[in-house]
């Protein structure tokens, strides 16, 4: 996968690809696990960053469509009177997310990552020299579209969310395990459309996660009429109490992060393709 879309590249660690040079038993899978410590390093640095202004960080994840912008929306919307918060949008291209955001009224900024289909934690970085994280409660990164690569990069945020469009079928999570192996909790958006819908079961989804080993809790939700908004905001404000708690303990609190999608990304036939230096 990662061989044909090509993003064991983004232009966030496009620098430690360039710095490499040619040496005497240099291998791609070496550059590639390279590029992950990298990646480590970064995200341990950035939740740093967050940490010290108390900043609850939580990656959205979900195939294109499922609603990640439409919830953020309505989220803001119900919260932003009790919350600040602010948010990362992250596209192939385009900033149409990251406006959609700011007529909200929060600041919102895009990462356009052209060829590559996640985020990483040098990307993130970047953004804190365009962001404010004083006094915010809450910061939301939805990562692109990409129902494999995102969960297997820590971008230096705390909480995982994972979206399931009723749309796209109650079988997903045991066609995509790794994404939703990595959830902390699962929103199955797009509730509103379940009466128009007979081939998808709110059971057999929650099975097949379940099926996955992971308990994580399951919302049913709809942005349009706002199903499942009490048990998400109650959620997100539980895990915000309980992030200042460790905090006063000097703790912090990472990502699962699933080794059979960091295999995808450091396994030899995942050759890393030319790098294109800007003209």
């Amino acid at each position: 996968m990662c061989n044909t879309c090509g993003c064991n590249i983004t232009p966030g660690n496009r620098p430690f690809i360039n710095a490499e040079k040619p040496q005497k038993g240099l291998t791609t899978i070496s550059v590639l696990q390279n590029l992950l410590s990298h990646n480590d390093k970064q995200a341990d640095h950035n939740r740093a960053h967050f940490d010290a202004e108390k900043v609850l960080v939580i990656n959205l994840m979900s195939a294109p469509g499922s609603g990640k912008t439409a919830l953020l929306e309505t989220t803001i919307k119900t919260l932003k009177a009790a919350l600040n918060i602010a948010v990362i949008e992250g596209d192939l291209e385009t900033e149409n997310d990251a406006l959609r955001i700011q007529a909200q009224g929060v600041p919102a900024y895009q990462i356009t990552t052209g060829t590559a289909c996640h985020l990483d934690a040098h990307l993130i970085h970047n953004v804190l020299h365009h962001i404010s994280l004083k006094g915010l409660d809450l910061l939301f990164i939805e990562n692109v579209g990409n129902l494999v690569c995102p969960a297997s990069f820590d971008l230096g945020h705390h909480r995982n969310v994972v979206l399931l469009s009723v749309t796209e079928g109650d079988d997903k999570p045991s066609k995509y395990p790794v994404m939703f192996k990595a959830a902390d909790l699962v929103l199955i958006t797009k509730a509103d459309l379940l009466p128009y819908l007979d081939d998808f079961a709110i059971e057999n989804a929650i099975e097949n996660i379940h099926n996955l080993a992971n308990k994580a809790p399951i919302i049913t939700f709809s942005s349009k009429n706002t199903t499942g908004i009490d048990d998400w905001t109650a959620w997100l404000m539980t895990e915000i109490i309980q992030h200042q708690k460790r905090l006063l303990q000097h703790e912090t609190l990472k990502p699962k992060i699933q080794t059979e999608g960091i295999n995808l990304h450091t396994h030899p036939a995942n050759k890393l393709k030319p790098v294109q230096q800007p003209k």
